[in-house]
């Protein structure tokens, strides 16, 4: 049975940002997921990271976990850059 979880982008990376990733890697997670959204409920008030700095950033820290997004806010994003 392959096991995924999902890492809420809230955490700086130097303050358990990191060690979220490695740890869902070590306890032999096959996928980790984070959202891309501009905020979630109660983290609102609170730093919210982009979701695919956030899975550059955990591919760098891990080696067998895969990654991916479960939303992705396509309207955020102009694909045509000013």
């Amino acid at each position: 049975m392959r096991l995924s979880t999902v890492i809420l982008p809230v955490n700086r990376w130097s303050e358990g940002g990191r060690a979220q990733w490695t740890r869902a890697e070590d306890l032999g997670f096959h996928t980790a997921y984070t959202y891309d959204h501009l905020s979630w409920r109660t983290f609102r008030d609170g730093p919210w990271f982009a979701a695919l700095p956030t899975l550059t950033a955990a591919a760098t820290a891990t080696t067998r976990l895969r990654l991916g997004t479960l939303v992705t806010s396509v309207k955020a994003r102009s694909p045509i850059a000013a």
